[in-house]
């Protein structure tokens, strides 16, 4: 920012030097003396510069980090909204999908829950994806292997009970906490332990973490609404906002 902000300065200050002398390396003592002198002349009688150029170099940092946004969802769309093996619920044809980065451990991700419940259950035209990304550890880890191995045995169905009830679990993950959650599900708990450690279920996880590392997906929850990144937990009327802003753009 301040070399940025020292040739915006520079270029205000060159017009009272004449272009010969505005080579700094070139110039003498005493020419460096007049341009320094000039320079400070100039802000003390303009002070509102440094504000403008400061402006004018956010602005443009803030544009660029928007497009480097939008090239990585473009660079990863497929892999984001149709990898074939996430969960997908709400409207298979609404107009505004919102994935969401979840961890079973993650305070603010459970925090979340009834909001985002809430936000489904009084909209019925939204895409809903939730991407297994276990951070906080082997509890985790060990959350996102049971869903993602009951959604293989059991189907999508199980899946969201398994999800829901995970998501409302407190206390230890563990597996005591899994066998009751198979048992107050009617589930085969066997047959979704077998599959727990396969390798098509790590490769899910490994999949979602490097996506997630792609999009700079740094916690949980992580939600993109349409092609809008939020990060961290909203309350429902912010989602409800959102929604109706992303339905708003894309007309």
């Amino acid at each position: 920012m301040i070399r940025s902000l020292c040739a915006t300065i520079a270029c205000v200050a060159a017009t009272a030097l004449p272009l010969s002398a505005f080579e700094i390396d070139s110039m003498t003592d005493q020419e460096r003396a007049v341009f320094q002198s000039e320079i400070r002349a100039y802000l003390l009688e303009n002070p509102e510069i440094i504000m403008e150029a400061v402006q004018v170099l956010e602005e443009r940092r803030n544009q660029a980090a928007l497009l480097a946004e939008q090239q990585m969802l473009e660079d990863n769309r497929d892999e984001i909204f149709d990898d074939g093996f996430s969960w997908v619920g709400g409207n298979p044809d609404g107009d505004v999908t919102i994935v969401e980065f979840l961890d079973y451990k993650c305070g603010f991700c459970k925090r979340a829950f009834p909001e985002v419940e809430a936000l489904m259950n009084s909209d019925d035209n939204i895409r809903f994806i939730i991407k297994e990304y276990p951070i906080l550890g082997p509890e985790s880890e060990l959350g996102s292997r049971y869903a993602i191995a009951t959604k293989m045995v059991e189907g999508d169905e199980s899946y969201k009970s398994v999800h829901d009830l995970l998501m409302k679990l407190g206390g230890t993950l563990n597996d005591a906490a899994l066998t009751r959650v198979s048992k107050d599900l009617g589930l085969d708990h066997d047959a979704i332990v077998a599959r727990m450690n396969d390798d098509e279920v790590t490769e899910i996880i490994t999949r979602n973490r490097a996506l997630a590392q792609r999009l700079q997906v740094q916690g949980t929850p992580t939600f993109l609404f349409g092609d809008n990144f939020v990060r961290g937990y909203v309350e429902l009327d912010q989602m409800q906002r959102i929604v109706a802003a992303v339905r708003s753009e894309n007309g």
